[in-house]
């Protein structure tokens, strides 16, 4: 019951280094361009993987020269990729601009993972019946996301969401949802409320809670991440200090480890500690899935922590 199976977005991830943003309307030249494997799907289940946890996934490719190397990709981390189809269509991309702080801006371009439908989900549905959780985001079509919010839970599997890019969501899915994991910004465009800090982390959460979600994590960046369950438990877990070179998977990586950890029956605030480990590591490297780490990284980089 530790299998987990991610139903998401598959992108190609074009990657430009750059020295400082360009103003509107300006021309700047990049210090470095490359390819990497993304999309928040897959990131997500790389990181899951890479964190030890058996993953299969739900989505979709085109019919470009990206589709091999992205389902490459996803198979070379050991994620069951039976259920990933081949849309008539590019596969999604996203162009992303780095700058020497490690900033990004990021268009996405969503390509196959927008033509993937509820019905294609369904086809994946014998997976659901032994799965500890299912993972979702917002990269692909709503109907599909809440489609599979539905079968997941009558089945008996964990929904863990996150809805990034942030969007609204309605408030009767909120009790379909075992775990909503968010940034400052999507929790806002959840609740509507400001977050900043602990305090303002812990009133989105109350918010989130009393709709009927089992659990909340919201991400505050540097200064660590809020967590708090249905029955009143919190935590505040601080971040671990690094030098950021690009934090474009930091997020994705906190949640596939997160999911990793306590799939792997981890309490909730060992697989807090555990996840913001490795969140620490992939901001310290290029690419998305190119600088997740895997379980023996971020339990040295505990340990070294530890030992401080």
């Amino acid at each position: 019951m530790n299998k987990l199976l991610v139903v998401g977005s598959i992108n190609m991830d074009i990657v430009s280094s750059v020295g400082e943003f360009p103003l509107p309307g300006e021309t700047i030249p990049s210090v470095a361009t490359s390819f990497y494997p993304g999309g928040k799907g897959a990131n997500q289940a790389v990181a899951a993987a890479r964190a030890g946890a058996d993953c299969a996934m739900i989505g979709a490719v085109g019919e470009d020269p990206f589709a091999e190397t992205l389902l490459a990709a996803l198979q070379e981390n050991g994620i069951g990729i039976d259920h990933i189809l081949r849309k008539p269509c590019s596969s999604g991309f996203a162009i992303i601009t780095v700058n020497e702080e490690g900033e990004n801006y990021i268009v996405l371009s969503e390509g196959a993972n927008g033509q993937l439908t509820a019905s294609d989900a369904a086809a994946g549905a014998g997976e659901w019946t032994d799965v500890y959780a299912v993972l979702l985001q917002n990269e692909i079509p709503w109907e599909t996301t809440l489609s599979v919010m539905n079968s997941a839970s009558s089945s008996g599997a964990c929904v863990f969401y996150n809805p990034a890019p942030a969007r609204a969501i309605p408030q009767n899915v909120l009790p379909l949802i075992h775990t909503l994991i968010l940034n400052e910004t999507e929790a806002a465009a959840v609740t509507g409320l400001a977050v900043s800090d602990a305090v303002s982390a812990q009133a989105a959460a109350n918010w989130v809670l009393d709709k009927g979600t089992k659990n909340v994590i919201i991400t505050l960046g540097e200064k660590g991440c809020f967590y708090q369950n249905e029955q009143g438990s919190s935590y505040m877990i601080p971040a671990f200090a690094v030098k950021p070179v690009d934090t474009t998977a930091a997020g994705d990586t906190f949640f596939g480890a997160y999911a990793a950890a306590s799939a792997d029956g981890r309490s909730a605030e060992q697989a807090l500690t555990f996840a913001s480990a490795a969140a620490a590591l992939a901001v310290t490297k290029q690419g998305a899935q190119a600088s997740i780490p895997d379980k023996a990284e971020i339990e040295a980089f505990l340990l070294k922590n530890k030992e401080k």
